[in-house]
């Protein structure tokens, strides 16, 4: 009679001593490595800046700035005028610059339609002006 395969053959076992070693080797290796972390941090808190600005500080008189009120009021440098005179006026302004200093900004609060800040953004670049940069007015 022979006799069936497996029912005595040797039992599968795993040999534990080499996982032993290798967990040994990276516990001394992490033991090593850890004190050379660096563990304190320096940190630079920022100063509070002044209260005002110094009076000799004016702000640009070239600088260009269109500010839309929320009743929609169009004003250049606060001198109030219409969509068609802006453009005008802008032109007359721009053709006399150099192309570095045609830098405009817009400047409207947040509650008026998305549409009648692009109607003046179309206006200004037909004028000349480049770049233009957009201030949302948060406050009340």
């Amino acid at each position: 009679m022979g006799m069936a395969v497996g029912a005595g053959g040797a039992q599968p076992d795993i040999n534990v001593t080499p996982l032993i070693d290798v967990l040994l080797v990276l516990l001394i290796i992490f033991m090593v490595i850890t004190p050379m972390k660096p563990h304190k941090f320096e940190t630079k808190i920022p100063e509070k800046p002044p209260d005002k600005l110094p009076e000799d500080v004016q702000p640009d008189p070239s600088l260009l700035v269109v500010t839309v009120s929320k009743d929609r009021k169009i004003e250049l440098n606060s001198q109030g005028m219409s969509l068609e005179d802006l453009g005008t006026r802008l032109k007359d302004e721009l053709s006399k610059r150099p192309d570095d200093r045609k830098t405009l900004f817009i400047k409207a609060p947040k509650e008026i339609p998305y549409g009648f800040v692009v109607n003046i953004i179309d206006v200004v670049k037909g004028a000349g002006a480049s770049p233009i940069g957009l201030q949302i007015d948060y406050l009340e």
